[in-house]
């Protein structure tokens, strides 16, 4: 049919142009398919006066076309055709209209839904649900009410209808998908509130041992926790569920709540890993399975005692060289009858690290690991700090390469008394030259601590201020005389602290300029107060020399 101008058309142009329109306005209405297309079908049959309507919708998994809704003598809802069968399926493989004048004579047409049913099918048209991504379905018409054959006209004005059904038809399935992904969205919100409820809360003080997760993605399959015993021992798990999604997410908090169920009751850790596996494996059907590991410490008399199934095997470090634990049997959930050796150790000065395969995935390349002599280098890098800053250090380094695995670690150590929270002591002469190592190393040491790289440029930049200061203003000029720079941390503050060997310095005598009329190399002081939390000038405890502290505020995440 070819398209005119309704004031030139004729009486059936002027009908079926009021016919798209009212049928467009209609499926508007509406995304709901449920509500609106019943009605429309019926409505196309009468205008067409066909005896028998049916539309079919693509299930791009399987590949076929369904009777979705159906109108006329036979209801063959649920009807499935293959692409590039039958009438609807060429239509939806060749995205082309297809009329058949004579179904007795036509090749195309099944004759064994004819058979099946007992309707008789004379004359088909069948025009493709059109979208930009391609055909989604099909608009099936069969026979006309007086007898006659369907003709070209019949196949234009159906390709017509069509349009604005694909159009409403595709609106309805977007509109679900996006019902669809807020859906997905608002579990994966719950599963992830609901792994970080899990996780223990940090604790402050000496308290020996220290946890962190790092997720690949939304949700992460590990986990780990620690707690009190009713003996004064402290207990530890460390797990990673096998698979991904929200069905490995919910089968970790069910399998974490288990671990911490029994381990409260303190069995021996083999004993432990025994009983929850017996019980993974009465409620775990679907081939998957936990590698966990557990164990007790005693820090009165540094005895540990720890137990793995499938886990990664754990690395004892003494700061010079490594004992690896390997596993003393098979993963939860697999073998109902399985027997879990434990070993014993005494921790003393040891660190005890416990990591998911993640923590050796991590990608220094396109496609190399990490893998586990990589990540003894990054433990080694670090082993000279303390237990919180080193586990937060070697977090950064894993945080700079390409995660593929959920990640988590978990270190047993003691702490080693006031001076383990230091990250970097330096002391070099009151130099210009000197300042770009010193830079060099604060840097580096402010990347360790995972410190954003636009705040770590201004954190050194102040100390390079204050440094520059010593020289110029304390010491009078370049000389001999040293600078020691240490950098520490209390507990979600960095300590930045300069000491010379200058005279004393009255802070009262120390004037504040606005930091925008200071000229290049004139920041000193105002740039420091403006980005320090606190600083102050005290004199050294010997009485030689003046002691710059400046202190930072930077969080530490919930759970590190």
């Amino acid at each position: 049919m070819n398209a005119v101008p309704l004031a030139a058309a004729g009486n059936g142009e002027r009908r079926a142009l009021r016919f798209l329109a009212d049928l467009s306005q209609s499926l508007a209405l509406s995304l709901d398919l449920r509500e609106t297309f019943p009605l429309a079908v019926s409505r196309i049959v009468d205008f067409m006066q066909a005896e028998a309507a049916s539309l079919f919708l693509l299930d791009p998994a399987r590949g076929v076309l369904e009777c979705r809704l159906c109108q006329g003598p036979v209801d063959i809802t649920g009807l499935t055709v293959a692409v590039g069968q039958g009438v609807v399926g060429r239509c939806v493989a060749e995205n082309a209209t297809q009329l058949v004048r004579d179904a007795s004579a036509d090749a195309r047409v099944n004759a064994r839904v004819d058979a099946e049913t007992g309707f008789l099918t004379r004359s088909i048209v069948c025009a493709p649900l059109a979208t930009a991504q391609g055909p989604i379905g099909a608009l099936e018409i069969i026979n006309r009410r007086d007898g006659s054959l369907f003709d070209a006209d019949d196949a234009e004005v159906l390709r017509l209808i069509a349009a604005p059904a694909a159009l409403a038809i595709g609106n309805a399935q977007l509109a679900q998908g996006l019902v669809e992904q807020q859906r997905i969205q608002r579990e994966l919100e719950l599963a992830r509130r609901m792994q970080k409820s899990m996780l223990p809360k940090r604790r402050r003080g000496d308290f020996p041992i220290r946890g962190v997760n790092l997720p690949a993605h939304e949700i992460s399959g590990d986990f780990f926790d620690f707690f009190d015993l009713p003996d004064g021992r402290l207990a530890f798990v460390i797990g990673d569920v096998s698979g991904k999604g929200l069905d490995a997410a919910f089968l970790m908090v069910r399998v974490e709540s288990l671990l911490r169920w029994v381990g409260t009751r303190a069995p021996a850790p083999g004993a432990w890993l025994g009983e929850v596996n017996a019980q993974m494996c009465r409620f775990v059907r679907d081939g998957r399975f936990v590698c966990a590991a557990v164990g007790q410490y005693d820090r009165g008399s540094g005895t540990v005692r720890l137990a793995s199934a499938g886990f990664p095997p754990a690395l004892l470090h003494d700061g010079v060289h490594f004992e690896e634990l390997a596993a003393d049997g098979p993963p939860l959930g697999i073998l109902a009858e399985a027997d879990y050796g434990e070993r014993e150790f005494t921790l003393g000065k040891q660190a005890l690290y416990l990591f998911s395969d993640g923590a050796t995935d991590v990608r220094t390349g396109a496609t190399d690991r990490l893998g586990e002599n990589g990540l003894r280098g990054l433990i080694a890098r670090h082993a000279g700090l303390a237990p919180e800053p080193r586990l937060r250090a070697l977090l950064g380094d894993l945080k700079r390469l390409k995660l593929v695995d959920d990640t988590t670690l978990l270190l047993l150590q003691e702490p080693r008394g006031a001076q383990a929270h230091g990250l970097l002591e330096l002391e070099f002469p009151a130099q210009a030259a000197q300042m770009r190592g010193v830079r060099a190393a604060l840097r580096h040491a402010l990347d360790a601590q995972g410190i954003a790289p636009e705040l770590r440029d201004q954190l050194v930049l102040a100390v390079d201020e204050a440094c520059t200061n010593i020289i110029r203003h304390a010491y009078g000029g370049e000389c001999t005389r040293k600078i020691a720079l240490r950098l520490g941390r209390e507990h979600e503050r960095l300590v930045f602290e300069l000491r010379d060997q200058a005279p004393a310095v009255d802070p009262a005598c120390l004037k504040l300029r606005d930091l925008s009329e200071c000229k290049p190399g004139g920041l000193g002081l105002p740039f420091i107060d403006a980005l320090m939390d606190d600083w102050k000038i005290l004199p050294a405890p010997d009485g030689h020399g003046n002691i710059l502290r400046m202190r930072k505020r930077i969080p530490m995440g919930e759970h590190e």
